[in-house]
Formats: structure tokens, sequence, C-alpha cells
């Protein structure tokens, strides 16, 4: 079968498909939304950089019915107003077991596997990976998480990998012309 060409290149009927079905987005954060580096200053004061693409993604994707999560390892003050920022509620933080906060996600907002995409970046995110629907590894990810996503992005962590997958979201349902975010 003929692969489909989305935005960012042509992907198979599968990866169509499975993001036809997502009703749910989780997302790591650092090297996710981020770039993975972590800046400190003099005073332990934490900077990290978050690009506008993937706000604006955010926002369209929630504006289309798809509500958004994070679940990170590290706790931050500054994803925490991030997120925020961008309209995403269920923000788990300081994480070490990335499965069973999905779990629990899952079941509060009353979603099943196949409904629900992940996008990682390193090996703690593969045990979610191994259960959602639509598995997806940023670019630059670890490449022992690679072979384990439906789909690698073209654009790497921090750089518009999250507006990436919420665009293939819109197009795979048929909302992308209609998609409405904001540069935040």
């Amino acid at each position: 079968m003929e692969p489909i060409v989305t935005l960012y290149g042509p992907v198979s009927a599968d990866i169509l498909a499975r993001a036809e079905s997502i009703r749910l987005l989780i997302c790591d954060v650092d090297g996710v939304f981020s770039d993975g580096r972590i800046y400190l200053g003099n005073d332990g004061e934490e900077l990290k950089a978050f690009h506008t693409r993937d706000g604006y993604g955010v926002k369209a994707i929630q504006h289309a019915g798809i509500p958004v999560a994070v679940i990170t390892g590290r706790r931050s003050t500054i994803v925490q107003q991030r997120m925020s920022a961008l309209g995403v509620q269920q923000i788990i933080q300081g994480c070490e077991d990335k499965l069973s906060a999905y779990e629990t996600l899952k079941q509060q907002l009353g979603v099943e596997d196949e409904q629900c995409a992940y996008i990682g970046d390193d090996l703690v995110d593969l045990p979610v990976m191994q259960q959602v629907g639509l598995a997806v590894a940023v670019q630059d990810a670890h490449p022992a998480l690679r072979p384990h996503a439906h789909y690698l992005t073209q654009l790497p962590g921090g750089f518009g990998a999250v507006r990436e997958l919420c665009d293939l979201l819109l197009q795979a349902q048929g909302k992308l012309a209609d998609a409405k975010g904001m540069s935040v």
C-alpha cells in the first residue's frame, strides 16, 4: 500500500489509522517539549526553553477535543507554569513509575490503550510506549527507544516535535483545516 503524505512526509496507513483513534495525547517533558538541557543559574535558578510551535499544536488539539497530559520524572515550577499556560490539566511531575501514572490517567479519563498516544525520548518512556495505541519517539530519542516507536518525528525534541505529532493527529482525524491554536 502506498504511504500517505502528511505535512512532515509520508506515513503508513497503519500510522494514520492509529492516529485517527487517538483521544488522549500524553507527553514527556524534558527532551520532548524541551531539548533536554537544563540551565542552572548561579543562584540555583532552573531554566528551560519551550518552542511556541509546540504550544500552538497543544492548543489546537485541545480545541479539536483531544486532551493533553504530561508525565515527567522531574519536578519543576517551570513545567507547571508552562503546561498551565497551555491549558494542560493533567500534569504529573516527579513520577518514577510512568506506567502506573498512565494507568491512573486512563481510568480517570475513561480511555483505552488504543485511544492514547505517548511521545517520549528515553528508556524511562518505554513501558508506557509499549501499552499505547500510538507510540512516538522524537527524532533525537535514545537509540534504544527508537525501534519501539510506531512513529519517529522528523523534528527533534524542543524544536517542534510535539507540534508535528499534533498536526499528524489533526490530519488523521480530518481536523487540520479547522485547527485553531495559539503561539503561547
